[in-house]
C-alpha cells in the first residue's frame, strides 16, 4: 500500500497521524480528569492537624446534640 503512495501523500499521512496522537493525548487527559489548571492534579490533600481537630470537636458537638435530643 505505501508503494502506491506518493512522497507528499505520504506527508500529509504523517501529518494527520500526528494530529491524531496529539488528540487521543488531550482526550485521554479530558477523560481521566487531569486538566491543567491543577484541579486534579493527582496530589493527595492533606489537613493540617489543626483542621483536623476542629472537624473532630464539630462531629463531637453534632454527635452530643443528637444524644441530648434521644434522653430528652
Amino acid at each position: 500500500m505505501d508503494a502506491d503512495l506518493t512522497p507528499q501523500q505520504l506527508r500529509r499521512a504523517a501529518e494527520i497521524k500526528e494530529k491524531l496522537n496529539d488528540l487521543n493525548k488531550e482526550l485521554r487527559r479530558l477523560v481521566d480528569g487531569s486538566s491543567s489548571n491543577g484541579a486534579a492534579s493527582g496530589k493527595k490533600r492533606t489537613m493540617s492537624a489543626a483542621a483536623r481537630r476542629k472537624i473532630a470537636a464539630a462531629q463531637r458537638a453534632r454527635w452530643a446534640k443528637l444524644r441530648r435530643a434521644t434522653y430528652d
